[in-house]
């Protein structure tokens, strides 16, 4: 079933205009009386179609549920900024596999640098591929991506997480990270534990002083097994564990 987001419901039905209305009429040409699903906030409606106005489509609720499809804790993934078009890879499979927020951030071993205009029309590419991700994996919210930051100003946003996690080569073995993962699921469920931070590195990984200031920040480094990840796989590998371990 064909999904949307809105920002409002009435009683009398939701009411999708814009680009999604053209969507829903233009290009997959549902008719009065075929069924879409809408997300506001903490609710998925199911609604009919009941007519198309001349810049909107009307709907009728025929049925509500609780949004059981976003985790417990909501994660924001740190992502060093990787070459050519890989971010937008990650952001599509980051909004599958669950995050609430994605952050670019500009490492020391960042190749791209990304800066005025050209960051401003990428943040709004990168934008349109969360929401049509979101709709795409039936999520309950759309996901947020932040504009690039500088990792001091990274490691500031991340002050708010309840918990940060490196996954990092050098780690300790997969029975620590497993302890880890476990407690955390734990602190998870019984709700000391709602934000959780991940950072993962460029290309060319993090440089020494980055792990260092991120361990006096209370991250965490743990392993994702012995063999090495991209960066495009990293940050897609804990957010998969993740979701096992968090999911309801």
């Amino acid at each position: 079933m064909h999904h949307f987001f809105v920002d409002s419901v009435s009683p009398e039905g939701i009411r999708i205009e814009g680009q999604d209305a053209r969507h829903i009429r233009q290009v997959l040409r549902l008719s009065p009386g075929d069924n879409i699903e809408v997300s506001c906030g903490e609710k998925i409606y199911l609604c009919e179609i009941r007519k198309y106005t001349e810049d909107a489509v009307e709907t009728v609720i025929r049925d509500i549920t609780e949004n059981a499809r976003e985790l417990p804790a909501r994660i924001t993934l740190y992502q060093g900024l990787p070459k050519k078009d890989k971010l937008e890879l990650i952001l599509q499979k980051a909004v599958e596999l669950g995050a609430a927020r994605i952050v670019p951030v500009a490492m020391h071993r960042s190749v791209v640098q990304l800066s005025g205009d050209k960051a401003a029309k990428r943040l709004e590419r990168y934008q349109s591929i969360v929401e049509a991700a979101a709709k795409q994996s039936r999520r309950g919210q759309i996901p947020e991506v932040e504009p690039l930051m500088t990792m001091e100003e990274a490691l500031k946003d991340a002050r708010r997480m309840d918990r940060i996690l490196l996954p990092y080569e050098n780690a300790e073995g997969m029975d620590y990270a497993r302890k880890l993962l476990q407690a955390l699921a734990e602190q998870v469920e019984e709700g000391s534990v709602k934000e959780i931070g991940i950072f993962i590195g460029p290309e060319g990984g993090f440089e020494p002083s980055e792990v260092d200031a991120l361990v006096a920040q209370g991250a965490q480094v743990m392993s994702l097994g012995h063999r090495i990840l991209r960066t495009e796989t990293a940050g897609m590998a804990i957010l998969a564990i993740l979701g096992f371990y968090l999911d309801r």
